[in-house]
């Protein structure tokens, strides 16, 4: 069980509370566990699938859902295993792989009624996202917001700084890594608690791997959108950017100067609405 989970829940229940009227909370099982779908916008809109960066979930969309949800029907999703209200399974069918994360997503859009969806991911939910559009036919449009261990690796100097969070998590090792990588800036005060409560909550190890290989991604016939924060300290943006403009056939690449990595859907919120609103409308 997390450890000590119930100031993450009243912190995570507060932010998704700033959706708006009209949010569903759906617990979707698969055989990998039950997955917390928070669902707003109309039943007869198009679907709209995100998925939030490692150690985050799917209430930091509470900036984005509202706007999204004036066209689309928003599914944000809690990833088994990490913060949030989505619950592993605990007979030995947790999620280990790549393959397995796929079957995850399968199961869960099989339990949502979606047969084919937009699907928008940061961090590390964009790593998983574009794997899961190498493997499967069900993504129709892909947008990446800043996505890690796709197009270039971490910088040494951030893994270095996020490391104590991330061996020995607390508030106060959480809130000095992110006030480092946004370079001191604002982040929403209710944002911040919710990632400060999720220190220690994380239920099992992510499933990491290589970036996917050159020839799949020149293979990749979905259109794809590449937001990047320009001034992220994961990773140098014109790299990722100059990688994926030479990889994907339909790419459409757009880096936001100023812009850190972290908190980054509500901190560009107005930009990413109107970019990503527009993008997966078609």
């Amino acid at each position: 069980m997390p450890k000590s989970p119930e100031p993450f829940l009243a912190a995570y229940d507060a932010l998704l509370d700033r959706w708006g009227p009209g949010v569903e909370r759906l617990d979707i099982r698969t055989p990998h566990g039950t997955t917390r779908a928070n669902g707003l916008g109309p039943h007869t809109a198009p679907p709209l699938l995100l998925l939030p960066g490692g150690g985050d979930s799917s209430a930091s969309w509470f900036a984005n859902a509202a706007t999204l949800a004036r066209t689309h029907r928003v599914l944000a999703v809690d990833l088994i295993g990490d913060a949030g209200r989505s619950t592993p399974a605990d007979d030995g069918h947790r999620i280990a792989t790549v393959a397995q994360l796929a079957e995850w997503l399968d199961a869960l859009l099989d339990g949502l009624g979606v047969s084919g969806t937009a699907l928008v991911g940061h961090s590390y939910g964009a790593w998983i996202a574009l794997h899961y559009a190498l493997a499967s036919p069900r993504v129709e449009r892909l947008t990446l917001l800043d996505p890690t261990g796709c197009f270039a690796g971490f910088r040494p100097a951030y893994l270095l700084r996020a490391l104590p969070a991330l061996l020995a998590p607390s508030p106060a090792r959480v809130r000095s890594f992110l006030r480092w990588e946004s370079g001191g800036a604002a982040f929403d005060p209710d944002w911040l608690r919710l990632q400060e409560a999720a220190a220690g909550v994380r239920q099992a190890r992510p499933v990491t791997g290589p970036r996917p290989a050159a020839e799949a991604l020149r293979a990749l016939d979905v259109p794809v959108q590449l937001v990047l924060a320009g001034a992220a300290r994961t990773h140098a943006a014109d790299q990722v950017a100059a990688t994926a403009a030479r990889l994907l056939p339909r790419a459409e690449i757009t880096v936001l100067p100023g812009q850190g990595h972290h908190g980054f859907q509500h901190r560009a919120a107005d930009q990413l609405g109107a970019l990503v609103g527009e993008f997966i409308s078609g």
